[in-house]
């Protein structure tokens, strides 16, 4: 029973740490448009810690919740954090550890995620249907420059970070987690 109790606590506390990684992340870099390590370390979370990265991304999605208002952006960051998550789980059950096609999942998932925003934004909060794809092409340009800087970064980071930093996490969770 001790040692359940134990392995429980350390779950809590890895979800935890992950969310705070994810907030101050996000946080560090606000000042910059668009330049993000959020989908870096969910995706890093996800393939090291599988399920347990799903609760830290609903805690991080909570958290911005909290600090900026609840709107469109809110539910575009609850499915997409969790799909990014979900995918690099799967990617690591998969035994997928090519570099260039965990990057290529990476700059897939970014690029969706200006696509969900922007369905999100003309399907529902527009009030109407009319000229939907019209509407919805014209609303996704207007961001496709900040889309643009999002794929650019993580076209950057996951090959040079992506791999050092699962290394890292898996030592950590082989030291700490083992049962």
């Amino acid at each position: 029973m001790k040692r359940s109790v134990g392995i429980g606590a350390k779950k809590i506390a890895i979800i935890a740490v992950m969310a705070a990684i994810l907030e101050v992340g996000k946080l560090a870099l606000s000042f910059l448009p668009n330049i993000e390590v959020v989908t870096l370390f969910t995706a890093v979370f996800g393939y090291v810690f599988g399920a347990l990265a799903i609760p830290a991304t609903c805690i991080f999605v909570v958290l911005e919740i909290e600090l900026y208002g609840f709107g469109s952006w809110s539910i575009a960051y609850l499915i997409h954090w969790n799909v990014v998550c979900f995918v690099f789980w799967t990617a690591a059950r998969k035994k997928i550890g090519n570099r260039i096609v965990l990057t290529l999942f990476a700059l897939v998932l970014t690029f969706l995620f200006g696509v969900l925003t922007s369905l999100l934004e003309i399907g529902l909060f527009s009030g109407t249907y009319d000229d939907f794809g019209y509407r919805f092409l014209i609303y996704y340009s207007r961001g496709a420059v900040f889309y643009v800087i999002q794929i650019v970064c993580n076209a950057v980071l996951f090959p040079c970070a992506f791999k050092p930093l699962v290394k890292m996490l898996f030592k950590f969770k082989e030291k700490y987690f083992t049962t």
